[in-house]
């Protein structure tokens, strides 16, 4: 994958709003450098404007958002929005937390990519967002 890219895969980890937990986003962000990804992390307490403008500043091919707090259904269609309104078509938006099934489906109908559950093997990520990034990131 970093062969066609010529570069390797960066990822924005975000933690959005009020959820202080970042336990989970830092171990998410360890694996993915591990895999070899370039990790950047924003920190606590990001709105979806900052996240998308990061993003946007730091040209990532990924933004995972890991969020406990419930505001799923308002952080994401706000990523979604200001990514639209700032020609981010072909990136990334995945994430995880303790999201339910109806509204992971409602999501992803919305343009969000896979969501994960907690105790998901990080494996399974780093696969998700290198096979996602090899089809669909425009060069």
């Amino acid at each position: 994958m970093t062969e066609s890219l010529n570069r390797p895969i960066r990822v924005l980890v975000a933690k959005v709003g009020l959820d202080g937990h970042d336990r989970g986003a830092k171990i998410i962000a360890s694996s993915l450098r591990d895999a070899g990804m370039e990790v950047i992390y924003t920190g606590l307490r990001q709105t979806p404007e900052m996240v998308v403008n990061t993003a946007l500043q730091e040209d990532v091919d990924a933004i995972g958002v890991s969020i406990l707090s419930g505001a799923h259904m308002t952080v994401f269609p706000k990523i979604i929005h200001f990514m639209k309104e700032k020609g981010l078509t072909d990136v990334l938006v995945t994430g995880g937390g303790i999201i339910p099934d109806d509204d992971m489906k409602t999501l992803h109908d919305l343009g969000v990519g896979k969501l994960f559950q907690p105790g998901t093997n990080t494996g399974e990520i780093v696969s998700y967002i290198k096979k996602w990034v090899s089809e669909n990131r425009k060069f």
